[in-house]
Parts: structure tokens; C-alpha cells; sequence
């Protein structure tokens, strides 16, 4: 009996779930997978049937007909040919040669070549190429003059088999490359590259209309990775407008391209590109173009806007560094058979002592000039025309403000002018030329220092440190030599100095002179200490053959005054000069005095004989001395200090 008002419960039932649900959901699985395994089978059996009984002739014309109908290229098969269904589908030509365009030379030789079938179209017996492999291909590519090539009707077979609404369209999913070799030729300039060990996959576009390209391959001894994409693969080829991307990325540099690219004319680009290496030197020294100098080009980058007509690379908003220094502005690069290089570049810090660490003026021991040959190979195979301005510029121990530099180079001479530069605490102007001839570096300078440190400025640039004062300094030389040696031999042309309220260290002209006044037979003690004042300096020199002639060098200063004649050799970097130093004063007493000796360390003595006539004691033996060396036969001449000595004499006797 069961509860009240629920009805009773069937014999044999109980609380627990129902058991015949799991057993129903496996069988109907058991049943679905009865006929897909029937299905499989057939597929099986299919592809079976379809190894034995495939037409492997008809399977080989196909083949090589897509093939040609995608790339332009027919084939000459010399080897085996191997064919497979199971496991996989493929055919293989082994030593394939690929001719485009009525070519005689194969644009394309392969060891082997596998097209890898599509599975479905060959259960019908359809022949249908999924993708390619290319294993060992040797790429042959030979530019023309005019611009085309001998893959130029490939170009052009791709392209109207790609185009929209062309009959017969067949493509490939992906080519692949492996172990290539890719050899190319300019007929125009004779030059020559290759690349080796070529892995690439190219994404061929069968369903969108993109392109891309990504493998390695060996160049110049470097492993380069690279990638290439076309947004319109078909616009690319008809010489439309089509985006591109582009890297390249090896150890001595990267390059990154943005933007697009067209071909209507001539080759057209447009976008941004950065270049990036941590050694400009190794990578110009990588791509085969002429090394500038033998210091610095070290860390290199560069962004830019690009625009490329041609051969021609204009490139606006750049921001560049090297070697630390960072510099905004535009440039412009061709290459028409002669490089070209233009640009207008701001900074606000420029250091430029890298690029002149290496030449030395002075050898190693700073007394002599350095003879190594000068290295002129990098005048001849780039023009240049640059505009540079900077804030602050540093050269070697020279620091400059404001200042604006231009660089001419063409035809093997280079032209450099300082518009105006903020140095020594003045102002500088000139222009430095040199040209070269063999080995022989031909110098032109002319400079002008205006109200500039002449210590500052005597001792950087004509290794004199005993100078002070301010002034204005006009320097015109002309010079020509294979080394700095060479080039002081021959130096000719002018030096002006013009300074005021300095002083010339290493004697003091007025207490010398005052002492000698007194007693000239005292000695004058040393004469190598303190410094000669001056209100007026007056320097004027000539420059022949490497030997400086003075040719109106006065001091003028409160107390005394100096004038100097005679000759530095530049060379030997030596003096041998005479002087008058006098005082302002009622006596006017002079005393010539001699400078001899190498610039850095002269000596300077006043000239004994001038001493000994000073004094009236031993004037007269001087005299008589004189007599006794030359027998008698030379008088004192009427009228000087010795001959009214001898006079006085002779009276009181």
C-alpha cells in the first residue's frame, strides 16, 4: 500500500538514476563512426586506386603547365622525374632548367623542384599544384642598360596572370627556397654580387592580393635575415602603387622600410626608413663603399622620411647620430655613376675630435713634425656638399660656440668654410682647402681671428705658450707635401698679429734692462724669468719655403719697448732672431739681445758686446782687444763711445 496520495510504486523500481542514458549516447556514437570509418576507407581505397591508375604523363604536363602559366618560366627537365600519392602527393624534377622570355641563358636552374599536389583535385583526377619547393636553385639575374632584365617577361607573365579577370588564373599557396644561389650582374656598371645559402619562403598571394617574403641568406660572409611584403602584389608588379615593408637585419646593420612603392617610369618609394649599426666603418666597409679617414664612424642611426626616384634618395625630417653626436635636418644621396651626398644638418653638440684623433701635425715626441704619409683615397670617390650649424662644438682641445661649417668635396678637392665660429672667446672666420695630386695633398688657409684669447689661441694653433692678451689674428698659407713634415717645408705665404694690454712671458724687459743700465758688466742674472707687459702688440710675418722672415714685429709697452728682426724656421721650429729692447725713459738706454732655440723653450741673452760698450770701464779694452785680433788695421770709427775714450785717453797723458 503505498503513501497517502501518491500512487504505488512499480515492482523492481528503485531511487537511483537511469542507467540506459550513457549506453544510448555510446552506441549512437558506435553508430556515427561506423559510416565515417566506411568513408575513410574509401578515401583510402581511392587514394590506392588513384597511385595505380594516375596518368603520370598527363600528371607531368599539367605540372610544368601551371607552372609556366604562374611564373613565365619554361621548363627543361634533364634528370629523373619522381612521382607520389601516399603518404604524401608530390612530383619532383631533379636538374630542371627554367628559360622566361625567349631567353637563351635559364633565368633558373634547380637540382630539385617539388610541387606538393592538392589532395582533393587529385581523387578526381585533377592535377593541381598546392605549393613548390626549390632545392639548390641557382638564380641567374643580368640587368641591362636600359633597366630591364632577362626576368623581366616572368615580371611581366605574373603580373597578367594575377590581374583581376585574367583567364586561366592558377597561383601557388607558398614557394619555398632552400640552399639557393643567387648571382647578379650589371652590364651597365660591370658590377657583380652574390648571395648563397638562400632559404625564403614566399607567401604567393593565391587568395588576397598581398606578397611576402621572409628567409636568410648569406652575403659578403655575413647571415642576413630578411622580409619583404607587398600590400598589392599585382600593382607592385604592373609598376602601380602598392604598400611595401621591408627588413634587413645582420650584424653590421639593420634596415627597416615603411611605406609604398611604384615603377611607372623609373623605380618610385616613398615612406620611412631607419637604419641602425653599432660600426658605420664595418658596415660601409660590408657594402663595399670607401671608408672616410681612419677615425671614428662608429655607432651609427638614422630615421628619416624617404622619398627614391631612380637612383636619388631624399630623405626630410632626419634625425641622425654618430659617434654621440645627434643632428636634425634633410639630406639628399645619388648615385649616378659618381656618389653624391648633400645635407644641412643643426645640433646642438657636435664633437669632432674622433675624426681627427689620428691625424697628428706633431709626432710623438711634440718636437718634430710628423712624417706619415697622408691617406687621400677618401677625396676621390665621393662629392659632398654639406651645411652644418651647432651650438657648442668641440675639436680635439678647442671648444667653440655658435659656429657654422660648410664642406665642399668634389672631384678629389675638398673646400671647407667657417661662416662664423665663437672661439677664444672671439670671433673666427676662413676657409681651408685641400686637393689632391697622386699622393701629394695640396693646402690652401685663410683665416681670420677677430678680438680672440691669443694665449689661447698662439698656443693651439702655432704651438706658442708665451703669449697673452687680446687680439686679432690674419693667417693666408699655402702648402704642398705628402706628410705634415712635407707640408712645413714648403710653406709659404703671411701671419698678422695684432694684440693689446698681454704680456710676453719669460723675461722682464724693464727690470733687465733698468739692472744693465746701472752695471752692464754685472750680469744680468737670469734672464728666463717673469714677463714683459705690453700696451701694443705688432707681429707681421712672412712665410717662404717653410722659413718665417719678421717683417715688422713691435712691443710697446709702459715701461719699455722691443723690436724684433730675423727668422723661424718652421721645420726645425727654431729661432734665430735679433732684437732692440729700450726704455721709456729720459737715458733711453737700449740693449740688443738675441732669441735662439726651439719655439717651446727659447733662450733669450742680451749680446755681450753691446754690454761691454755700455760700460766705460772696459769699452777701450774692447777696443784694443779688437786691434790686437785684427793687427792695427781697423780704427774705431770718429765719433763712437771707444774712439773719444781713447782720445781722453791720449790728453792726460
Amino acid at each position: 500500500m503505498g503513501r497517502a496520495g501518491f500512487p504505488p510504486r512499480p515492482s523492481g523500481s528503485s531511487d537511483q538514476p537511469d542507467q540506459d542514458m550513457p549506453l544510448t549516447m555510446a552506441q549512437g556514437m558506435k553508430r556515427l563512426g561506423t559510416p565515417i570509418a566506411a568513408l575513410l576507407g574509401v578515401a583510402l581505397i581511392a587514394l590506392i586506386a588513384t597511385s595505380w591508375l594516375i596518368n603520370r604523363d598527363a600528371l607531368r604536363k599539367a605540372v610544368e603547365a601551371q607552372i609556366r602559366d604562374v611564373t613565365g618560366l619554361e621548363l627543361s627537365v634533364a634528370g629523373n622525374i619522381d612521382i607520389s600519392v601516399l603518404p604524401a602527393s608530390y612530383i619532383s624534377f631533379h636538374d630542371v632548367g627554367l628559360k622566361g622570355g625567349g631567353t637563351a641563358d635559364p633565368a633558373l636552374h634547380v637540382d630539385v623542384l617539388t610541387a606538393n599536389l592538392r589532395l582533393l583535385p587529385l581523387l578526381l583526377q585533377r592535377f593541381e599544384i598546392a605549393d613548390l619547393t626549390l632545392l639548390r636553385p641557382h638564380i641567374h639575374v643580368s640587368l641591362k642598360p636600359d633597366g630591364e632584365s632577362n626576368w623581366t617577361p616572368f615580371i611581366q607573365t605574373i603580373a597578367r596572370t594575377m590581374k583581376p579577370g585574367a583567364d586561366n588564373q592558377v597561383s601557388f599557396s607558398e614557394i619555398r627556397i632552400q640552399d639557393g644561389v643567387l648571382d647578379f650582374e650589371d652590364a651597365a656598371t660591370q658590377a657583380t654580387e652574390k648571395f648563397e645559402d638562400i632559404d625564403l619562403s614566399l607567401a604567393w598571394p593565391s587568395i588576397s592580393r598581398s606578397f611576402a617574403a621572409t628567409g636568410q641568406f648569406d652575403w659578403r660572409g655575413e647571415r642576413v635575415d630578411g622580409s619583404i611584403s607587398f600590400a598589392d602584389f599585382v600593382a607592385a608588379l604592373s609598376g602601380d602603387r602598392s604598400g611595401l615593408k621591408a627588413r634587413i637585419a645582420s650584424a653590421p646593420l639593420k634596415l627597416a622600410f615603411d611605406g609604398s612603392v611604384a615603377n611607372r617610369t623609373s623605380p618610385m618609394m616613398e615612406g620611412t626608413l631607419t637604419i641602425d649599426s653599432p660600426s658605420l666603418r664595418n658596415a660601409l666597409r660590408w657594402t663595399g663603399q670607401p671608408q672616410p679617414g681612419s677615425g671614428g664612424f662608429g655607432r651609427f642611426a638614422l630615421k628619416a622620411r624617404a622619398n627614391v626616384v631612380g637612383a636619388s634618395i631624399a630623405l626630410t625630417n632626419v634625425n641622425v647620430e654618430l659617434d654621440g653626436n645627434t643632428a636634425e635636418g634633410v639630406m639628399t644621396y645619388a648615385n649616378n655613376g659618381r656618389q653624391t651626398l648633400q645635407a644641412t644638418l643643426a645640433a646642438d653638440a657636435l664633437d669632432f675630435t674622433p675624426y681627427i684623433s689620428t691625424f697628428r701635425l706633431l709626432a710623438s715626441g711634440a718636437r718634430d713634425w710628423n712624417r706619415q704619409l697622408f691617406d687621400l683615397n677618401g677625396l676621390s670617390s665621393t662629392d659632398l656638399d654639406m651645411r652644418l650649424s651647432a651650438a657648442k662644438l668641440t675639436v680635439g682641445p678647442t671648444k667653440l660656440g655658435r659656429t657654422a661649417i660648410g664642406a665642399n668635396l668634389r672631384n678629389g678637392t675638398l673646400a671647407l668654410s667657417v661662416g662664423e665660429a665663437q672661439v677664444y672667446g672671439g670671433i673666427a672666420k676662413g676657409s681651408f682647402g685641400i686637393s689632391r695630386s697622386d699622393t701629394v695633398a695640396d693646402i690652401k688657409a685663410q683665416f681670420q681671428f677677430t678680438d680672440v684669447d691669443l694665449q689661447a689661441c698662439a698656443s693651439e694653433l702655432f704651438g706658442l705658450n708665451k703669449l697673452s692678451g687680446r687680439g686679432n689674428i690674419n693667417v693666408s698659407l699655402l702648402a704642398s707635401g705628402s706628410s705634415p713634415f712635407g707640408l712645413v717645408q714648403s710653406l709659404d705665404g703671411t701671419a698678422t698679429v695684432t694684440g693689446h694690454d698681454g704680456a710676453i712671458s719669460g723675461f722682464n724687459a724693464e727690470q733687465l734692462l733698468k739692472r744693465l743700465e746701472r752695471r752692464p758688466l754685472s750680469g744680468g742674472g737670469n734672464f728666463r724669468n717673469g714677463s714683459t707687459p705690453f700696451d701694443n702688440l705688432t707681429i707681421a710675418v712672412k712665410f717662404a719655403d717653410g722659413i718665417a722672415t719678421a717683417e715688422d714685429i713691435r712691443i710697446e709697452g709702459p715701461s719699455a719697448k722691443i723690436t724684433l728682426t730675423g727668422t723661424a724656421s718652421v721645420p726645425t721650429r727654431e729661432y734665430d732672431m735679433k732684437g732692440v729692447a729700450s726704455l721709456n725713459t729720459t737715458s733711453g738706454f737700449q740693449l740688443p739681445f738675441m732669441v735662439q732655440g726651439p719655439w717651446d723653450d727659447p733662450l733669450i741673452f742680451p749680446d755681450p758686446e753691446a754690454l761691454i760698450r755700455q760700460s766705460p770701464a772696459a769699452s777701450p779694452f774692447l777696443d784694443l782687444l779688437k786691434q790686437r785680433i785684427t793687427g792695427g788695421k781697423r780704427q774705431a770709427p770718429e765719433g763712437s763711445p771707444t774712439a773719444e775714450n781713447a782720445k781722453e785717453s791720449a790728453k792726460s797723458n
